[in-house]
């Protein structure tokens, strides 16, 4: 039971650093071009479009739902957040890289605001449940949002706040969601690409808290 116990504990802890993987230091094989749109992973993206980074469990689900919004141009699933370079899946699995799973969106800001995309993220999931989501437990599937720039950051703060105003109307718990300026983000392998198109009855958690997020019309970027 102790061997158990320490596991489990690992799971629900980042490690420090002296505690993680080592990981290596080249890049591991992933797709070059998204299963379904055929468009190119790692770019290049055509000029005008933005970066946002998110974490809601497993990436399975995450990323199919984002793929299919409107003004989306490609997603990509992977792991960021964490200490170990270049992790591979099963690595992060062990909770000793601090990564969480997280799906890369590249979007046209004139066609769907990040705000939009936010409202999207708060509604999929359950921000309240730490580092799990339902039965995935492990610093894997805690909720993150990483931004790029200023006006993104205070976006997702003034988002979660008033999301956090309606779950306590609700009676749900406190916002529990990581959010920090994007940290290096890293491709998850092909397999995991897409996965659900892949394997259209493939494993799927994502389930929200059925509370509406009104996003402050402050919020625009």
């Amino acid at each position: 039971m102790f061997f158990l116990s320490d596991v489990l504990n690992k799971k629900l802890n980042l490690p420090k650093a002296a505690e993680a993987l080592p990981g290596r230091a080249k890049a591991i094989p992933t797709a070059s071009k998204h299963f379904v749109s055929k468009r190119p992973l790692k770019g290049p993206y055509p000029e005008g479009l933005e970066t946002a980074l998110f974490g809601l469990g497993c990436f399975w689900g995450a990323e199919r739902m984002f793929w299919q919004v409107e003004g989306v141009w490609v997603t990509a699933v992977g792991y960021a957040g964490g200490v170990t370079p270049n992790p591979t899946y099963q690595e992060t699995c062990t909770g000793l890289t601090g990564h969480a799973e997280v799906v890369l969106v590249v979007y046209d800001p004139k066609i769907v605001p990040y705000a939009e995309l936010l409202k999207l993220f708060w509604e999929s999931h359950d921000p309240t449940q730490g580092m799990r989501q339902g039965n995935d437990v492990g610093t894997t599937y805690r909720s993150a949002i990483y931004t790029f720039g200023d006006a993104q950051y205070q976006a997702a703060i003034a988002s979660r706040d008033a999301y956090e105003a309606s779950l306590r109307g609700a009676g749900r718990g406190k916002i529990t969601t990581e959010i920090a300026p994007a940290p290096e983000f890293y491709f998850a392998e092909e397999d995991h690409q897409q996965y659900l198109a892949k394997n259209p009855y493939g494993y799927c958690n994502l389930q929200g808290t059925g509370v509406t997020c009104a996003i402050p019309a402050a919020v625009s970027a």
